[in-house]
């Protein structure tokens, strides 16, 4: 499965654009803070990461209304991977170029609107775009049309994992017909429908410091942080030798009433084995970091008896940022591609590891020489997902 990425472009907390946020985050910024999005005095969680200077100025106006905000930002960020990688899409054959993303539930903020326009209002005043605004493949179906892709494309729906398993899928669509594949993730549940839904879990975090509230792999770790944003990629069959290729992947699902999880390990091996790799070639790891002490340790264990304890360097740089559904992992690939351009392994900010975990987790930036890099996922249903990007 090797799918080289050429084109990459992020929006987050920390940056509307991929160098941005790549040098807030090596400088040890933070784009956690009290939210701003919508009144969250009535809900036990008030720390997001929230984008605070989006602004869609590039997008049709005529879009604006019929897309929900979460699109918004995949629509630039899709666009800005398009122009990293160079293509010209004239010169492409439409059928030749297609889109996989990955979404947790799709536009919250759009739905949440129309709903309250249905209770407050009646029928006929809800958004006819409310039928497609909403649904977890609009930004597949917005990207499509307004890039003119007309090839194999999809959605994956695995919660946080989705965000890697996209980004394989494209990889596949490589080997299977496509000649380019627009992948990755951009999520946002930045409304109080959104909240509510993840706090439902009862993983959010209640803690009103920022810089106290999602700390992976710490004693204090007590839930993790609502965030948006994400990343988009370009993967094609040949390399200009602009990035790093996705080399693995693996996949498992367990039992939702276990342990959050339990099933990693063997996600990971499965990834090693499809990239022909062994635990010593992997240079650092990109944690899930459920930021919960269950499920860190969980990852803790994981990760002790494939690479051994204190080992393999580890870095969660969504403790700057929050997690942003399947845009979390999408983002941790497209850092980790950034990692191997300039052998730096981005930090993990505010957290004091928990040595009893015998995690080797990364707190400042640290230049190492870095080849292979393995990112990994879960979500909430049992999901989990490894991906290894590499040169």
């Amino acid at each position: 499965m090797t799918a080289h990425i050429n084109g990459i472009d992020i929006i987050s907390p920390l940056g509307l654009s991929r160098e941005e946020h790549w040098k807030a985050l090596l400088d040890g910024c933070s784009g956690l803070g009290p939210t701003q999005s919508f009144d969250s005095t009535r809900y036990d969680n008030p720390i997001s990461g929230e984008i605070l200077h989006f602004g869609p100025d590039d997008l049709p106006k005529r879009l604006l209304p019929a897309t929900d905000r979460m699109t918004q930002m995949s629509l630039v960020a899709a666009a800005g991977a398009f122009d990293d990688s160079g293509v010209d899409m004239s010169q492409v054959a439409p059928l030749d170029v297609g889109v996989m993303t990955a979404a947790t539930a799709g536009g919250y903020a759009f739905g949440q609107k129309e709903l309250q326009n249905l209770w407050s209002k009646g029928p006929k005043y809800v958004s006819t775009h409310q039928s497609y605004a909403w649904f977890y493949a609009v930004n597949t179906g917005q990207i499509s049309i307004r890039h003119g892709c007309q090839g194999h494309s999809g959605v994956i729906v695995a919660d946080d994992a989705g965000g890697l398993d996209a980004i394989a899928f494209a990889a596949r669509r490589l080997a299977r017909g496509n000649q380019i594949m627009l992948t990755g993730s951009v999520d946002s549940t930045m409304c109080p429908w959104g909240r509510v839904a993840h706090a439902s879990t009862g993983q959010l975090s209640k803690s009103a410091d920022a810089r106290a509230a999602y700390l992976p792999f710490d004693e204090r770790a007590a839930g993790w942080v609502n965030g948006e944003g994400g990343a988009h990629l370009v993967l094609q069959s040949h390399s200009d030798g602009r990035y790093a290729a996705v080399l693995g992947h693996g996949a498992t699902v367990d039992d939702p009433r276990a342990t959050p999880g339990t099933g990693l390990g063997r996600a990971i091996r499965i990834a090693l084995d499809a990239a022909r790799l062994r635990p010593g070639d992997i240079q650092v790891v990109f944690a899930d970091a459920a930021g919960t002490r269950e499920a860190d340790r969980a990852e803790a264990v994981a990760l002790a008896e494939i690479f051994g304890p204190d080992s393999v360097p580890v870095t969660a740089p969504k403790a700057a940022t929050g997690r942003m559904g399947c845009g979390t992992a999408s983002l941790d690939v497209a850092m980790a591609v950034l990692a191997i351009r300039d052998q730096t392994i981005p930090p993990t900010v505010n957290v004091e590891a928990d040595e009893s975990l015998r995690v080797n987790l990364c707190s400042v930036a640290t230049q190492v020489p870095i080849t292979n890099v393995l990112v990994l996922a879960r979500g909430v249903g049992g999901f989990n997902s490894a991906l290894i990007v590499g040169t």
